[in-house]
Formats: structure tokens, C-alpha cells, sequence
């Protein structure tokens, strides 16, 4: 096991890393100064969403989602995939693109493997994502054979457009296969043989029962080192501690999730003795910060009687707080895990961190 760096044109990435997801060109609630303080390194944009609202095209006038949003490091932007996927009833499938009507205001539109590399394009991202299909946990063999073909040919006709535009940044392809070792196999190797500079692993966190999750991480990481593909493999859309322990221990070296910042909106906050709900009675009168020894603004100069005040009556500064606090956590803890890879003890902080992570502290 090794820690690596990642290249981009917005800086160097020391690996494992955890990327916050700033959806709509924002890490919710929090301004771009105080994520560099938080010692964020890289961010998530989405496709789907900067197509629909304010526009690819807009953005890339206004000098490109960096200079946009006021922020200097690097972005990696997903495909758009997952979220027109899940629109159900408003999308419709084809071999060229998948038809779907926005969330915002009914218009129609088609998104092509070709028109999401363009708009990442345009979005000036720093690692961008072929176009796949994610298809939903159960569903039957028959279809992810299907789905896993379509994400192939998909992946090809993402990567030709890729090198049409210029061949800017890193381009990632993305295995899939659901909880099935053989197709998993089998999208792997079919990717490779297209070639890309470095491999996600979709279609996890979708409902599965963690076991099953495990079970097939396990099984496609044994694959890749079998191949010995020495590139970053990135898990799209898993974020807990405990699953990022068990994958970055498997090979994986990226990550990201809404978990900090959704949770932090809903009064869920991440301690290294456990999560705490801060919206529980019991915090009404304490007196302690959220998580002593932590160095975040909100740990060092507020108590959980407070934040749970400002929970309770639905002040905005408690979206800024929690947020801070749970991103901060997310940093402290990768930066904890990258450090006992360097001095090769990994298995005893991972084994320390559940011990101490898994207490009764809700």
C-alpha cells in the first residue's frame, strides 16, 4: 500500500483523497476561503446540473467554472449520468444518448456520451467522467449485461470526443457491472482496452447491503491489481469512514460524497468517537465543543448547547457551522489515513479508528 500524487492543471493531489461535492458550482454554505482553510484540495462540480442552470456555455464565456465559482484548485465533474438516470419516468434511453426532461422546468433535452465531454469541456474541468449508465441495485443479469455493453460503447465514443477537444486533463472511464464479479471483470478489461488514464468504480452506494458492496470491491480490486493498472481508481459516490478504511485498504485512492454536507444540514455531525445528532435533548446544556482537539473554527469556539440552538431554530448558521465542522473532520481523517501509509500503520489506525468511531455516541 502506498500513498501517490495526483497531477492536475490546478495543482498536485496527494492520495487517498476525499472530494466535497459542490453540485451546483458550491460546496454548500461554504465560501471557496474558508474550503482552502479546510484544507479542500479538490471539489466536485456536476454536469447535469451547470448544464441545466446557469448553462456550460455561459460558464465557459465567464472564463470557465474555476474563475466562476472563485475557486483555484483542481475540479473533477461527473458525467451527468447518475442524476438524469435517476430521474425514472422523465428520461428515455437509446443507443446514441438518453432523452430526459429537466427537473427545473419540464424542457426536453438529449445528453450524448459526445455532449457530456463537451460541456466538461466547457466547464474547464480539471478530470472529467465518460458518460455511463448506473443501473439500479437488483436489477437482473440479463439487463446489467445489457447496460455494461451500452456504458463501453459509450466510454469509446466519450474518449473519441475527449481527443477531438484537445485531450485536456485526465479523462476517467468508469466500471460497471452491479455486484457481479464476472461483469465486473468484464467491463474492466473491455475499458482497458480502449485506454484511459485512470478507472472509477460506479454503481456502488445504490441501495446494496454493505456486505454485498465489500464482497464486490473486493473482487474487482483483485482484478485491477491482478492487471497491475497503476492509475488512481476513484469509488464515485461512497464517503463513510468505515467504507473508505476497508477500500483505500483494497486499492482505492478516491472518493466523494454528499454525506458531510447533507448531514451537516440535517444536525448529523462526524466526531472520531462517532457520529452525533445534535438535535438530541441531551446536548441542550452542554458546555463542551462538538469534538475536543479538533481545529475547526466551529469546535474552537462554540459548545453543543449552542449549535444544537442554532439547530433547533433553524438559523442558517448552523448550515455554515456543521458543514465546517463535518468537512473538517473529512480532511483530519484522510490526512490521518495518508499519514499511517507512509509509516506503515495502516491496519492499526484502521483498526483504532472503528474501535474508537463505533461507540455509542448518538
Amino acid at each position: 500500500m502506498s500513498s501517490d500524487i495526483l497531477k492536475t492543471l490546478h495543482g498536485d493531489i496527494e492520495l487517498p483523497v476525499f472530494m466535497p461535492v459542490g453540485t451546483k458550482g458550491t460546496v454548500k454554505a461554504m465560501p471557496p476561503s474558508v474550503l482552502k482553510e479546510l484544507q479542500v484540495k479538490i471539489i466536485l462540480g456536476n454536469t447535469y446540473h451547470l448544464y441545466l442552470r446557469p448553462g456550460n456555455e455561459l460558464v465557459k464565456k465567464l472564463g470557465g467554472l474555476h474563475k466562476f465559482m472563485g475557486w483555484d484548485g483542481p475540479i473533477l465533474t461527473d458525467s451527468g449520468g447518475f442524476q438524469v438516470f435517476s430521474l425514472n419516468e422523465l428520461r428515455k434511453l437509446t443507443e446514441d444518448g438518453v432523452e430526459f426532461r429537466s427537473h427545473i422546468d419540464g424542457s426536453k433535452h438529449y445528453l450524448t456520451p459526445e455532449l457530456s465531454i463537451q460541456i466538461q469541456d466547457d466547464l474547464g474541468a480539471d478530470i472529467k467522467m465518460v458518460l455511463d449508465e448506473c443501473p439500479p441495485y437488483g436489477a437482473d443479469k440479463n439487463y446489467l449485461e445489457r447496460s455494461l455493453a451500452l456504458t463501453t460503447r459509450w466510454a469509446k465514443r466519450s474518449k473519441q470526443k475527449w481527443q477531438e477537444l484537445g485531450s485536456n486533463g485526465r479523462l476517467f472511464a468508469i466500471v460497471q457491472g452491479g455486484m457481479y464479479p464476472d461483469l465486473r471483470e468484464r467491463s474492466l478489461d473491455e475499458l482497458l482496452e480502449i485506454g484511459f488514464s485512470s478507472y472509477a468504480l460506479g454503481g456502488f452506494s445504490v441501495g446494496e447491503p454493505k456486505n454485498e458492496m465489500y464482497e464486490a470491491l473486493s473482487s474487482v480490486m483483485e482484478k485491477v491489481k491482478e492487471r497491475k493498472i497503476n492509475t488512481p481508481i476513484y469509488m464515485m459516490g461512497v464517503g463513510e469512514p468505515e467504507d473508505i478504511l476497508f477500500a483505500v485498504k483494497h486499492g482505492v485512492k478516491m472518493f466523494d460524497c454528499v454525506i458531510p454536507t447533507r448531514n451537516a444540514r440535517n444536525g448529523g455531525l462526524y466526531t472520531f468517537n462517532g457520529k452525533v445528532s445534535i438535535k438530541q435533548a441531551r446536548y441542550s446544556e452542554d458546555p463542551e465543543p462538538l469534538e475536543p482537539g479538533c481545529d475547526c473554527y466551529t469546535c474552537r469556539n462554540f459548545s453543543k448547547a449552542y449549535l444544537r440552538h442554532l439547530y433547533m431554530s433553524g438559523e442558517l448558521l448552523s448550515y455554515y457551522l456543521n458543514t465546517l465542522h463535518n468537512l473538517r473532520f473529512f480532511m483530519r481523517f484522510m490526512d490521518m489515513l495518508r499519514t499511517s501509509i507512509k509509516n506503515n500503520d495502516y491496519d492499526h489506525f484502521y483498526a483504532d479508528f472503528l474501535n474508537n468511531y463505533n461507540k455509542d455516541n448518538v
